[in-house]
């Protein structure tokens, strides 16, 4: 997730009540500042308070990137809906699972002006009705509970195998089905991507060491333990 306020100003990715004390030091002045994950880096509820304060006694925008954790994927429709927020964001952004791209923003932020949001096409019926059908969807097979479901299963299974094969698996993490965990290297990475792949399961690689897991929301938690299976054959072999 990329929360972005802002001038130019870059945070790393710590995501730990520390790098806070870095934000308060952006922000105090008139800036634009931007916390970019290079990875599959997950933060604390905590951490995205203690973020929302700071740039609210500032008066700095809080727009939350949720491209890859909307729309079901963390086990909420939002997933900043399980930071506990006193306030919502400014503005939201999504796509992929909505099958287009939009955002959505707090009614403080709404331009006075009429057409100041304004473009070739002035929105999409089309797409409007597609995303109908796809939040109906969701509804009448309650997916996002079933994917809250399926993410225990699939994390309580990395954490197994974090026990299993400490010297290849270690951080394991994830909301939902939005999963991840590390390996020690690069190379080492790279070929457990390489032989799962080749067992039938797909997934992908992330910043330097990092294993991600982004399936589809029909994913269940049989889904999740067939997945555990295919990874723990395939870290046998290494």
């Amino acid at each position: 997730m990329s929360t972005m306020l802002g001038r130019n100003s870059l945070v790393p990715p710590l995501l730990n009540p520390s790098s806070l004390r870095e934000v308060r030091l952006v922000c105090s002045g008139h800036c634009w500042l931007t916390l970019i994950c290079l990875g599959d880096n997950h933060a604390s509820p905590e951490f995205f308070k203690g973020l929302r304060k700071i740039l609210q006694d500032k008066g700095v925008a809080f727009i939350v990137d949720e491209v890859q954790t909307g729309v079901g994927a963390t086990g909420h429709m939002w997933a900043h809906e399980s930071w506990g927020l006193d306030n919502p964001p400014e503005f939201v952004t999504f796509s992929k699972k909505m099958q287009l791209g939009g955002f959505y923003y707090s009614e403080g932020c709404r331009p006075r002006q009429a057409y100041r949001i304004f473009n070739t096409w002035m929105g999409d019926p089309i797409r409007l009705m597609l995303v109908d059908v796809i939040i109906k969807e969701i509804r009448a097979k309650n997916l996002i509970k079933s994917t809250r479901e399926a993410g225990n299963t699939l994390l309580t299974g990395l954490k197994n195998l974090e026990a299993k094969f400490p010297s290849l698996v270690s951080n394991a993490r994830g909301s939902g089905t939005f999963c991840a965990f590390d390996c020690p290297t690069i190379a080492t990475r790279d070929a457990i991507v390489s032989a799962v792949k080749n067992k039938g399961v797909f997934v992908g690689p992330a910043g330097d060491v990092a294993v991600r897991f982004r399936p589809a929301l029909i994913f269940q938690p049989h889904h999740a333990e067939l997945c555990i299976d295919v990874f723990e054959s395939a870290l046998k072999e290494q």
